[in-house]
């Protein structure tokens, strides 16, 4: 496994914990940032990289800062 796999994984690790904590569905949240639900699972799952605007988008959604999922 390479570095940046391992930080891929931490990434969607913390943003799957704080999407939970805000009781959102996977669905739910890919409906609101306009991101297929799929994607936002493979991200949550350290399977996809995503932009950091992309991030950016998912911390406003759920209302807290990008730093969270660093």
């Amino acid at each position: 496994m390479r570095r940046n796999d391992n930080f891929l994984k931490e990434v969607g690790s913390k943003l799957k914990a704080i999407r939970k904590s805000k009781g959102v569905s996977v669905r739910l949240l890919g409906s609101m940032c306009n991101l297929d639900f799929s994607n936002l699972s493979r991200f949550e799952n350290g399977q996809k990289d995503m932009r950091i605007s992309t991030l950016k988008l998912i911390a406003d959604k759920l209302e807290v800062d990008v730093k969270e999922f660093i």
